[in-house]
């Protein structure tokens, strides 16, 4: 039989873990600086001034707010006076928002082969032209095969043609060059549209 531990043991790992969650971000808060002196700013934008860092405790403990070291490298050391809470919750609204914002962009592979025919060279070219009006990149390759290899030429003549093909919606970021058994091309969406 296992042993009964008391219900609020359960949730303390979950309350360390947020506390270190905030606590180990760069700032440091309270007592966690290590500074004598430090330009204190008061949490409505006035300067304080250059005190000991127990009396900025103090002070920030007597509007009950936190006192935090937002400019460790400065002549003296710059602290604020703020609720670090609600500012960590505002910078992770602020990066989620950011993110959210963010477009990634993809890179689409389309493959050729050395004798492609006109058809299936039409729609392949018109799938990448797809990919690039969406905003993302194109990585255009053909696969040699035995003695395939000896004619390069003949894939260098694809990727002209497949390049000039794309020409009016896309860019050549990387032109064509073989890497091994394969040649690779890449091409990127026109900054226009």
């Amino acid at each position: 039989m296992g042993v009964l531990r008391p219900r609020f043991l359960y949730l303390l790992p979950k309350l360390f873990r947020r506390c270190i969650h905030i606590s180990s971000k760069e700032l440091d808060i309270n007592e966690g600086i290590k500074f004598k002196e430090v330009r204190v700013i008061s949490n409505d934008g006035s300067q304080i001034g250059i005190i000991p860092v127990e009396k900025a405790l103090e002070a920030a403990y007597a509007k009950d707010l936190d006192l935090v070291c937002i400019s460790p490298n400065a002549q003296p050391p710059v602290c604020k006076i703020m609720d670090y809470g609600k500012f960590r919750f505002e910078q992770a609204k602020r990066e989620k928002e950011a993110k959210k914002n963010q477009k990634v962009v993809e890179v689409k592979e389309i493959r050729l082969g050395l004798s492609i025919d006109v058809h299936d060279f039409e729609t392949k070219g018109k799938q990448a032209i797809k990919f690039l009006n969406a905003g993302n990149k194109v990585k255009v390759s053909i696969r040699f095969r035995g003695r395939e290899l000896g004619h390069p030429e003949i894939g260098l003549d694809n990727m002209a043609r497949f390049a000039e093909f794309c020409a009016d919606h896309s860019t050549v970021e990387k032109a064509a060059k073989m890497e091994g058994r394969n040649m690779l091309m890449f091409l990127a969406p026109k900054s226009g549209k």
